[in-house]
């Protein structure tokens, strides 16, 4: 192989500020404090359904009503576990 056959792509320097797009400049002064900052009083997750799945649900309540409901049937339904009784096995040294 010859050393001109592999050419490295040249690398441009830095961007400027000037390069970026318009729609991706923002305007710092003009920003404004989240509004909706005061209602988050404890951490939230952010959570992404599926399509079908949002579909069924207008609102994120529902969601919520529907996951609590869920939660509160399995902790019903889970029991505890039982302990387990110790068997012999026949035919092994109980003779």
């Amino acid at each position: 192989m010859s050393d001109g056959t592999m050419s490295k792509t040249p690398r441009n320097g830095p961007r400027k500020s000037s390069d970026i797009r318009s729609e991706y400049q923002f305007d710092y002064s003009r920003a404004k404090p989240n509004r909706f900052a005061s209602r988050m009083t404890r951490p939230v997750v952010a959570v992404v359904l599926e399509s079908d799945v949002a579909a069924v649900f207008d609102s994120s309540a529902k969601v919520n009503a529907q996951l609590r409901s869920a939660l509160s049937r399995r902790k019903h339904l889970k029991q505890p576990p039982r302990a387990r009784a110790h068997r012999r096995l026949s035919g092994r040294g109980d003779r």
